[in-house]
C-alpha cells in the first residue's frame, strides 16, 4: 500500500487544506480501498472506481484505522468513500459540506474527491470547483475549531472542579511547619 494523495490530486488537496486553514500534518489521510486500481490514459494512470467487493474486502482495515485514530471529524472525499461509509444511497452532489449523523464518528462530512477538480472542462470550472471544495473544508476547519474550544473548556472546568491537593498548604501552614521553624 502506498501513501494516499501524493499525485496531482494530492497537490490540490494540500492547497485546499491550506486555504481552508487546516494543517496537513494534523490530518490522517487514508483510502477506503487499500490498493491502486488504474487504467492507462496517455502518460497518466487514472484511478478506476472500486467494486463493492473490493470496498467490502478492505473494510476491516479501514475500521481498524478509524478505531485507532478516533477522528473528531471524518471527511469522505468523493462518492466512493462516502458511499462505502455512509451507504449507497448517499449522494455527494446532494449532501456535500453537510454534517451527517453517523456511528463512524462524532462528525462526518462528505465532499468531492480532489481528482474531480482535475477533470473539470475548463479553467473557470476548475476554479469554481476548487473554491467549492475549499468552502467544504472550511466547514471542517470550523468543526475542528469548535471541538478544540469545547475540549479546552471541558478541561478548564475539570481543573476548577478538582479538589486542592493535600500537598498544597496555605501560607500560614507553611510558616509554622517544622522545616520552616527550625533554626540552627
Amino acid at each position: 500500500m502506498g501513501r494516499p494523495f501524493v499525485g496531482l490530486a494530492g497537490k490540490i488537496l494540500d492547497r485546499a487544506l491550506s486555504e481552508a486553514g487546516i494543517d496537513r500534518s494534523e490530518v490522517y489521510v487514508t483510502n477506503v480501498v487499500k490498493h491502486f486500481k488504474w487504467e492507462p490514459r496517455g502518460k497518466r494512470r487514472i484511478h478506476k472506481k472500486p467494486r463493492y467487493s473490493e470496498i467490502h474486502s478492505c473494510r476491516p482495515w479501514l475500521d481498524a484505522e478509524l478505531k485507532a485514530v478516533r477522528p473528531r471529524v471524518l471527511v469522505c472525499l468523493g462518492a466512493s468513500a462516502a458511499q462505502a461509509l455512509l451507504g449507497t444511497d448517499f449522494r455527494v452532489s446532494r449532501d456535500r459540506g453537510k454534517v451527517i449523523e453517523s456511528s463512524l464518528g462524532p462528525r462526518v462530512i462528505a465532499t468531492v474527491h480532489p481528482s474531480s477538480i482535475l477533470r473539470a472542462q475548463d479553467d473557470d470550472s476548475r476554479h469554481a470547483q476548487f473554491d467549492a471544495f475549499v468552502k467544504d473544508l472550511r466547514v471542517v476547519a470550523g468543526l475542528v475549531r469548535e471541538d478544540k474550544s469545547a475540549l479546552r473548556s471541558h478541561k478548564a472546568a475539570q481543573l476548577n472542579k478538582s479538589p486542592k491537593s493535600s500537598i498544597q498548604r496555605s501560607s500560614t501552614e507553611q510558616a509554622t511547619s517544622p522545616q520552616n521553624s527550625y533554626r540552627s
